[in-house]
């Protein structure tokens, strides 16, 4: 698919989703890497979607190898030591109470991630995430889109996570602030507690060392590797980087390779519905009849419409 980055800030469209959570994931080293792909956006992603109660959930696939110049060296600050990720997730809702059903059904989603995941480590963003800008022009993408997208992982210099949170706040909304920037949408969980591992996935491990235990992530999109090397060459990305390394001791960047969409405002996407690679079939091929309300209700009841 061909870039489509557009000149309205679309970050309104996200405002619903009160509560957030955004899970690290590394498949399993025995899984061969595309059957991973495979099975997470198209057995596990379609069994997540259907759990009740979720506003929002987006699966972000990583590419360990599409580029070596993700986010630049800045001193006093080293990346993570022997931090590899093959996603990251976010599950959102609209309220504690949506939070409270999804919980007390999710055991069935979580006895699945044996099957493909060697680590997930869910933070908690009680208040939500922020996106500062969105010039993007699809509002739930299923796979990649053309443009350049990366997560920008950061670690807390200390444990003052006012301090911490605020340095990133001003980070991100300088970056918003540019135009060469397309998206950025902001994470800062809180702290993560290793007595209380999340998600309760069994055979899954959610441990994390103490230099991952308070972190901050960034969302950014760029219209392709050399705007965002442009940009990051800048004066502009220079100053909003000053003062960085007081609060931040580390930073690892990671590639997206697919963006893929299964809820949205509490409603199933066609990936949702269907899974990611049927949803894009169905789209190619302009299949209409397989988008009406009769096989949505079909598919998602398992009962014809009454005429």
């Amino acid at each position: 698919m061909s870039p489509l980055p557009t000149a309205t800030d679309h970050s309104a469209r996200d405002d619903a989703i009160a509560i957030n959570s955004y899970t690290t994931v590394l498949r399993r080293p025995q899984v061969p890497h595309e059957l991973f792909a495979i099975y997470w956006r198209d057995v596990h992603g379609p069994l997540c979607a259907r759990i009740p109660g979720l506003g929002w959930y987006v699966q972000n696939h990583f590419d360990r190898e599409q580029d070596a110049h993700l986010w630049p060296a800045i001193e006093g600050i080293a990346p993570f030591d022997g931090y590899a990720l093959d996603g990251g997730v976010e599950i959102g809702f609209r309220s504690a109470e949506d939070r409270a059903r999804f919980d007390a059904a999710c055991p069935i989603l979580f006895a699945d991630e044996q099957n493909m995941f060697a680590a997930t480590v869910a933070y908690a963003l009680p208040t939500g995430s922020t996106t500062l800008v969105d010039r993007t022009s699809e509002p739930s993408p299923n796979g990649d889109d053309g443009l350049d997208r990366i997560h920008v992982h950061f670690g807390a210099a200390r444990s003052d996570a006012d301090a911490f949170g605020a340095c990133i706040d001003r980070l991100a909304r300088a970056l918003a602030g540019d135009g060469a920037v397309l998206k950025v949408r902001m994470h800062l969980p809180r702290a993560y507690d290793n007595a209380n591992p999340a998600p309760p996935a069994p055979n899954v491990d959610h441990a994390v060392p103490d230099a991952r235990r308070l972190v901050a992530i960034l969302e950014l999109a760029f219209a392709s590797p050399l705007e965002r090397r442009t940009f990051y060459a800048s004066d502009r990305f220079a100053r909003a980087c000053e003062g960085l390394a007081a609060q931040v001791a580390r930073a690892s960047a990671f590639a997206v390779s697919g963006v893929y969409t299964y809820v949205r405002d509490g409603r199933l996407t066609l990936a949702g519905l269907r899974g990611s690679r049927p949803a894009q079939l169905i789209e190619r091929i302009g299949a209409v009849n397989q988008v009406s309300d009769e096989v949505r209700a079909l598919l998602h009841t398992g009962r014809l419409a009454a005429r």
